[in-house]
């Protein structure tokens, strides 16, 4: 069983971080998320104390909805890609879903190939130099400027072992992951897809994710904000996701 810690009372929102984080990543967000909701913060496989879960996104996914059971998801980017395998494989757990930089995966496989080695390189790399190093360069990404020390959490990051991490690179990594753009039309339930205003990229996924699941998904946009767009703008965050919590019954 995956590791979670629950804070809160009345309906249940779990919440799956990004790589290299915790669940206690989620930091004065989680507990604002609590004042009206019980939050189940989990650590996902490979990470915190679940370090020794060295499991496929598969296997992952199908752990999650044994930690979280049936409830409202919000994942961040890894998280993401975690939850949206559980609401296509256990739509009977997901009551909503809130994909935060999120993506179904690469279509095409030479690109997928070229990542999963691009992933190998860097589980490689994180074996060699060791969390602490491995984690300054991961934040050093272009896509993370707009984090300050205080927002990237580094102490719970920090929480994370070589093998664990090393193993999610490796295992559940966008480039290990079968594409899911073809099944995003089977998700029923509502979806919100959440970017920064600042990552294109990402932007442009949460919008053609949306386009492709239907009518029961929408967009939100974090102004001002980048990839990390719930720890670089909480505030902004929690504008744009409570009206869509609330709208469900969260």
């Amino acid at each position: 069983m995956l590791h979670v810690e629950v804070d809160g009372r009345g309906p249940r929102l779990v919440l799956v971080h990004g790589f290299t984080q915790t669940g206690r990543s989620w930091g004065p967000l989680a507990a604002a998320l609590a004042r009206h909701r019980e939050v189940v913060r989990v650590d996902a496989p490979g990470h915190g104390r679940s370090a020794a879960d060295t499991v496929d996104m598969v296997e992952g996914a199908r752990r999650l909805g044994q930690a979280g059971g049936p409830a409202l998801y919000l994942g961040y980017s890894m998280g993401a890609r975690l939850a949206l395998h559980l609401a296509l494989a256990r739509p009977d757990l997901v009551h909503a879903l809130v994909l935060v930089s999120g993506t179904a995966g690469i279509e095409d496989p030479t690109e997928r190939q070229a990542r999963r080695l691009d992933d190998e390189w860097l589980a490689s790399r994180l074996e060699r130099d060791g969390v602490a190093e491995f984690v300054r360069h991961w934040l050093g990404r272009p896509m993370f400027a707009g984090l300050t020390e205080d927002s990237a959490g580094l102490a719970a990051r920090l929480e994370n072992t070589e093998a664990g991490l090393a193993a999610s690179l490796r295992l559940a990594g966008t480039g290990a992951q079968q594409s899911l753009w073809a099944r995003l039309p089977e998700l029923a339930m509502p979806v919100l897809a959440v970017a920064g205003e600042r990552d294109e990229v990402f932007l442009a996924r949460a919008r053609a994710m949306a386009t492709a699941i239907g009518a029961n998904a929408s967009v939100a946009v974090v102004g001002g904000a980048g990839h990390a767009a719930h720890l670089e703008a909480p505030d902004a965050f929690l504008a744009v996701v409570t009206p869509f919590l609330e709208k469900n019954g969260y």
